[in-house]
């Protein structure tokens, strides 16, 4: 079905959709990109990117002549036969994956065997049977990405595996979404749709479940004296367990790991089945983000009209992402105490600011620490780790610092005269 230089259509211009088009055309593919937001699509025509991932608006511009942006399906279906679905699959008021989006895409798809449709969408086991089943004469292949926000180039460029998922009838259609990957060289996995569509669910679940478990140590070793760090670094050692994943902190977010665990938990009951696991994953996750509150108040007791300065607000760095950002729930728990929050983030702040509309966006970590009781570091945005942090001291009311990601050096800030809290490591009384 493919050739050499496909023409390739990408259904949905978020974060993966952009993504996905810009690196197939960075591999020298024609490409038809639709998306129903008619305003976005105008940006995109003019090269204006409105997410942060580093990278990408280069690659777009660089790549603007083989890229065509679209708000009409017959324009993807005229230049295209392979059409990847991009769109998101948000959770549901009841945990599972909302397939709207999706179902909208594909009622808009002719019943033949002259297109395909290529599953990018993050969907539950079942899904591709389902679809199938509505419309048996189109091809269709599941292949989940495994990109991560803030490196999501590299790892387009440079996958570990590709996996692709077809079952009969599909097969010519799985062989040209195979050549399109093969240039870059990772391996391929070719399975059954259900099994593909599981693989995606299954791998977010698990480092998730990594995540939750080193806090769960980290939890321990508070009690104990021991340092997460140093744990965290002799199991990860061993080849059975790897080191990644492994870091102690106050929690997973973004757009994957909270959807997916929630989904996949969520497909188990429907089918019968408790995963009692994913449970305590989920529940380990939330409370983390919570134990903050109590190490603050170890310090500073009452947080009633404290002034708490949280440094970063996006779910990790390198991103403006704030879906299921720890710094929600803190803010949310802070305020319920009473405290006074005020917050700084070099990327996320502006689109934040409507979500946290009770908190002060301050313009600099310089500005945000002056005059705080405390400072909790919620992202590890690099910056933050070349602070003066002496100065910081001398600007703030009382000098505690809560480090959320175990990311600064717990020698450097208790020299400055700070008191310091990681997560999992010991204080100053029994040693570092």
């Amino acid at each position: 079905m493919a050739t050499e230089r496909e023409q390739v259509g990408v259904v949905g211009v978020g974060w993966v959709g952009l993504v996905t088009a810009t690196c197939f055309a960075e591999l020298g593919h024609g490409i038809i990109a639709l998306d129903v937001n008619e305003e976005k699509v105008e940006s995109l025509r003019r090269g204006e990117v409105t997410i942060h991932e580093p990278g990408l608006s280069e690659l777009l511009v660089k790549n603007a002549e083989r890229i065509t942006f679209t708000t009409s399906m017959d324009e993807v279906l005229d230049a295209t036969r392979l059409l990847f679905c991009c769109v998101d699959t948000p959770p549901t008021y009841s945990g599972d994956a909302d397939l709207s989006r999706v179902r909208s895409v594909v009622q808009q798809l002719p019943e033949d065997s002259e297109h395909a449709l290529v599953m990018k969408s993050t969907v539950p086991s079942g899904t591709g049977a389902s679809i199938r089943r509505d419309k048996p004469d189109l091809p269709y292949v599941s292949c989940p990405e495994f990109l991560k926000e803030g490196s999501a180039i590299e790892d387009f460029m440079h996958p570990d595996r590709v996996v692709i998922g077809a079952d009969a009838g599909s097969e010519d259609a799985a062989s040209a979404v195979e050549r399109l990957y093969e240039p870059l060289g990772g391996e391929i996995v070719r399975t059954d749709v259900a099994s593909a569509e599981m693989i995606k669910l299954a791998s977010n679940a698990f480092l998730a479940t990594k995540i939750s478990f080193i806090n769960e140590i980290a939890n321990v070793c508070e009690q104990t004296g021991a340092d997460v760090t140093e744990v965290a670094r002799g199991m990860g050692l061993d080849d059975r367990i790897g080191a990644s994943f492994l870091r102690a902190g106050i929690g997973y977010g973004g757009s994957c790991f909270p959807k997916d665990v929630s989904a996949l938990k969520q497909l188990a009951g429907n089918s019968g089945y408790h995963f009692q696991l994913l449970n305590a994953v989920i529940e380990v996750n939330e409370l983390q983000k919570r134990r903050v509150i109590s190490k603050l108040e170890k310090h500073l007791g009452s947080l009633v009209d404290k002034r708490i300065a949280l440094l970063g607000l996006a779910f990790k760095p390198d991103t403006d992402d704030m879906r299921e950002a720890s710094s929600l729930v803190l803010s949310a728990r802070l305020q319920g105490e009473g405290a006074k929050v005020v917050a700084y983030d070099p990327v996320a702040a502006e689109g934040a600011s409507s979500m946290l509309p009770d908190v002060e966006m301050a313009t600099s970590p310089e500005s945000a620490l002056s005059g705080a009781d405390a400072v909790v570091l919620v992202t590890e945005w690099p910056e933050f780790a070349e602070l003066d942090w002496v100065a910081a001291r001398d600007s703030m009311a009382s000098a505690v610092l809560i480090d959320g990601r175990n990311y600064l050096d717990a020698e450097t800030l208790r020299a400055a005269g700070f008191a310091y809290e990681g997560i999992g490591r010991p204080d100053a009384q029994n040693g570092a």
